[in-house]
């Protein structure tokens, strides 16, 4: 199949790079010359493991393609993808400028039949401001020509996106006439070999589903962090509270980890998104209010600890910081904890030594502005002289660190730790003062 995906950011760029790799031919349209130009020298602008490869395979195979011209990428795919970004306005609602942008520009260039399909994550009634958008435009036109508005949105767990979209879950499509259902089902026929995974509804819940699943992810996460500060106080281990919870098959385990806070470019959008069309339609979600709520204060917790063992004012104190990115596998500091964390440390008076395997770069960039940070390009050197190691993201590779060189390296044997990576009594038994999240 011929397929044009408008956007070329984490979603787009993942999205047009699997549908290429099971054969259909991708044209990736983005209006920034700069990634285009990285994409066609072979690189990819976003770090995503085993996304670079997928894209040099599909490239060279002549499946994949990259452009800003507008027009050729809408005469080029049958299938019109808009995966451009929705952020958040003043009010927490999403901005829907460039979805609108993409559906004129759609229908300004077309000249048959095309099934738009929104894979932005956007709010229930938006398929109706895009199919009202490209009848408006192609009236203009005065051009009669049939179109079809799809609503698909994306489940994509960032670190894990390949397998997430070539192994879905599920695929959700709202779609209400025969002919786009037709073509979407021959679409996504090669990620259904064992069993049917799409389910079919009109464009209002597929356009819900996607908020739904999000705030309940986000619910759960915050639920966990209020108990594990609970726990604390009580004298309780969230560990095995959790365990004991999750052993329930109505809860499960998933997503039952207290931490520093959930953040990226979905959860913290998608909740405020949510709760503004719950005020906008005169249904309050108080529920999804205090998740905001609770996560807003839980980025503060690691810092609530350090001002306990350190006091108020970290004047000529050090911190050392493993893990910048949101969540592990990925460079993306969009909402991340430790954005907050390094901010309010530095606030305090404090310099901060950061180190993360991936995202210091971008974290460079987005915290340029404050001054007393440090990144290193090792993580053990970024200990040197730090008055406490905080555990921001859990990489793989801070599991089984050599913890006698940490404390060596440190100034004192400090470890607050905001990802419960460890064992309290066994760290603790080396000497350590560990501090952890509800244990």
């Amino acid at each position: 199949m011929k397929i044009t995906v408008i956007g070329s950011g984490y979603v787009g760029l993942v999205t047009g790079t699997c549908l290429a790799e099971m054969g259909n031919q991708v044209c990736c349209l983005d209006v920034d010359p700069a990634k285009i130009a990285i994409l066609r020298q072979g690189g990819i602008p976003i770090y995503e493991p085993g996304l670079d490869e997928m894209v040099k395979r599909n490239v060279a195979a002549g499946r994949l393609s990259f452009t800003t011209d507008v027009a050729e990428s809408v005469a080029f795919g049958d299938i019109q993808f808009i995966a451009v970004g929705t952020p958040p306005d003043e009010d927490g609602s999403a901005d829907l400028q460039y979805v609108l942008a993409a559906a004129r520009n759609i229908a300004e260039h077309m000249d048959d039949y095309k099934v738009v399909v929104d894979k932005s994550t956007v709010p229930v009634g938006t398929a109706d401001k895009v199919r009202d958008t490209i009848a408006a435009t192609l009236a203009r036109r005065g051009a009669d020509i049939p179109f079809s508005v799809v609503s698909n949105p994306e489940f994509l767990k960032e670190g894990a996106a390949i397998e997430d979209f070539m192994k879905p879950d599920r695929v959700v499509v709202g779609a209400e006439d025969e002919r786009a259902i037709d073509v979407m089902r021959r679409l996504y026929s090669p990620f259904q070999r064992n069993h049917d995974r799409i389910l079919f509804m009109d464009v209002r819940s597929a356009e819900l589903t996607k908020y739904a699943a999000n705030a309940m992810l986000a619910t759960r996460i915050s639920f966990m962090n209020e108990l594990a500060n609970l726990a604390e106080t009580l004298g309780a281990d969230i560990e095995l509270v959790r365990r004991g919870i999750g052993s329930d098959p109505r809860i499960g385990y998933h997503f039952l980890y207290p931490g520093a806070g959930y953040g990226g470019s979905c959860f913290p959008k998608d909740v405020k998104a949510l709760v503004s069309i719950g005020k906008e339609n005169g249904h309050p979600l108080r529920v999804l209010a205090a998740v905001e709520a609770a996560n807003d204060a839980q980025k503060l917790r690691l810092v609530d600890k350090v001002v306990a063992r350190f006091g108020e004012d970290l004047s000529g104190r050090r911190f050392t910081i493993w893990g910048l990115a949101f969540k592990p596998n990925t460079d993306d500091m969009r909402e991340a904890s430790s954005r907050v964390i390094i901010r309010e440390l530095v606030r305090r008076g404090a310099s901060v030594a950061a180190f993360d395997p991936v995202a210091s770069h971008e974290a460079s960039r987005v915290l340029e502005d404050v001054a007393g940070v440090d990144f290193a390009e090792d993580m053990m050197d970024a200990l040197d002289g730090a008055d406490a190691l905080l555990i921001v993201t859990e990489w793989k590779q801070f599991r089984s660190p050599d913890f006698e060189q940490i404390r060596a390296r440190l100034k004192a044997p400090v470890i607050i730790d905001g990802r419960n990576m460890y064992d309290p009594a066994w760290v603790r038994g080396l000497g350590f003062d560990y501090l952890a999240i509800g244990r």
